[in-house]
């Protein structure tokens, strides 16, 4: 999570507070939205577990597995009582 907020930090605060002059909040989470979707979906990570997928890819090439560990475990059932 921290090298995400410094990603964010790194990639979009910075760049988009000396392009951009905001007047409202809405107008920066409205950017950042767009941001995090392009994050997801069309930059590639490459970390340990993305291994040059976007995160969006990592996400659901990892629900089978996390599927059969934590549902097929009773991980979800224990966590919840």
């Amino acid at each position: 999570m921290e090298r995400l907020n410094q990603t964010i930090q790194e990639e979009f605060y910075q760049i988009a507070f000396r392009k951009k002059l905001y007047s409202s909040l809405k107008e920066i989470q409205d950017d950042l939205d767009d941001f995090m979707n392009t994050y997801n979906t069309d930059r590639t990570n490459q970390g340990k577990y993305c291994q040059e997928r976007t995160p969006l890819q990592t996400f659901i090439d990892g629900l089978d597995l996390y599927q059969k560990h934590v549902f097929e475990n009773g991980v979800e059932e224990r966590e919840a009582a």
